[in-house]
């Protein structure tokens, strides 16, 4: 028997090499599977196989050799590779996706991926009972929007990049004028919150950090620090951090340190600062890795602001409806962290990709794209309040 590939696969057996008294009880079980649960033997023109094409090997496989079972519990199946004109017939013929430009359409498709862009956009255009495309639903539909998201992302991207910039001037600064500019001041976990849970943390922060001052890695200036000064200051360490590292210092800062940063953005405290660096971090990931921006939404919440109920935001119960979990919640979060003449920027940024998709579509309104992306429908008034 063959190791399973994917853990959804319950069964692939290599038919070929089993006895005939095996491959007739595999068999035999196999139908009777069939026959109680109803479940479907795949091949590989099944429907689900166009959702992907990362299982190149397994596909070429399925197709070349006649000694293959393979079977999967209804739309847990793995997944085959097709090529561009399989790829496109799948969509026209089962999918009834409307594709006018077959040689448009085999170019975007090499362009971005099936997965990336079908299987990342098509959720919105799909009938969610019968798995079809909604009538009318264009190629184009889906293409306008993968690319509406990507111009979010970079927007979002662009902006983030200042507030990480900002906020590791900021922390760099205070840490080393209260403990100095000595690295073995950054690598002391005295000079961190280290009580309880917090231990852990400030331990793996510590090593990675220190993985920079020995002056070998792939940073020119860390080296030269390292080899010239047999020291890397903090505001010299901090470049080569990530988002990810910068919030977990914040986080794991002594408070007096914490406070001093805050203190530079109005209407914040310390716990609001970290909790919003948090989920910052989580979007950023999501913004460099080109996954799906729009209807991203993060288990971590910010915290409730002032700006929520100024903007009058639909309540599910106790908690906003949107502005927390979702896209909406980073502009909020902007508007905290960026200076007001950047947030303009942001905002005339956002406004401007929003129309030119709107433009575009010929699907969604204006109001259901807003709704996607957790934005009210006043979401423009956010510069009319203050924080």
């Amino acid at each position: 028997m063959q190791k399973v590939l994917n853990s959804s696969v319950p069964f692939l057996f290599d038919l070929h090499n089993l006895e005939r008294r095996t491959y007739t009880k595999i068999a035999s079980f196999a139908q009777e599977i069939i026959d109680r649960s109803s479940i479907s033997v795949y091949d590989d023109t099944s429907d689900r196989v166009t959702d992907a094409c990362g299982a190149c090997n397994l596909g070429r496989n399925l197709r070349e050799s006649p000694h293959f079972l393979f079977m999967g519990f209804g739309d847990a199946m793995d997944k085959v590779f097709l090529n561009y004109e399989q790829q496109i017939r799948k969509l026209v013929e089962e999918k009834k996706l409307n594709i006018a430009d077959v040689a448009y359409a085999k170019e975007m498709l090499k362009r971005y991926s099936y997965y990336a862009l079908i299987s990342g956009y098509k959720e919105k255009f799909k009938n969610p009972s019968t798995k079809q495309y909604m009538e009318g639903t264009r190629f184009e539909d889906i293409v306008a929007l993968y690319e509406f998201d990507e111009k979010m992302r970079q927007i979002f991207l662009k902006y983030l990049l200042k507030i990480e910039v900002q906020v590791k001037s900021y922390y760099s600064f205070y840490f080393c004028e209260k403990y100095g500019e000595g690295q073995t001041e950054y690598l002391k976990p005295q000079n961190y919150n280290y009580v309880g849970r917090n231990v852990g943390s400030i331990d793996k922060l510590i090593a990675i950090m220190g993985k920079y001052t020995a002056g070998h890695t792939d940073y020119h200036y860390i080296n030269h620090a390292a080899q010239k000064y047999g020291n890397v200051p903090l505001w010299v360490l901090m470049n080569a951090l990530t988002f990810g590292n910068l919030s977990k210092m914040y986080m794991l800062a002594r408070y007096d340190l914490q406070t001093k940063i805050a203190k530079n953005y109005e209407g914040l405290n310390e716990v609001q600062f970290s909790k919003l660096l948090q989920v910052l971090t989580q979007f950023r990931n999501v913004c460099t890795h080109g996954e799906r921006l729009y209807m991203h939404r993060t288990k971590q919440a910010i915290p409730t602001m002032p700006l929520h109920e100024k903007l009058n935001i639909q309540k599910n119960g106790q908690e906003y409806a949107s502005g927390k979990h979702d896209l909406f919640a980073v502009v909020i979060a902007m508007r905290y962290l960026l200076p007001r003449d950047w947030f303009i920027e942001l905002k005339k940024e956002l406004i401007r990709v929003i129309n030119q998709y709107m433009k575009q579509s010929h699907y969604f309104s204006e109001d259901q794209l807003l709704s996607f992306m957790g934005f009210p429908k006043n979401w423009k008034q956010i510069t009319r309040y203050k924080k």
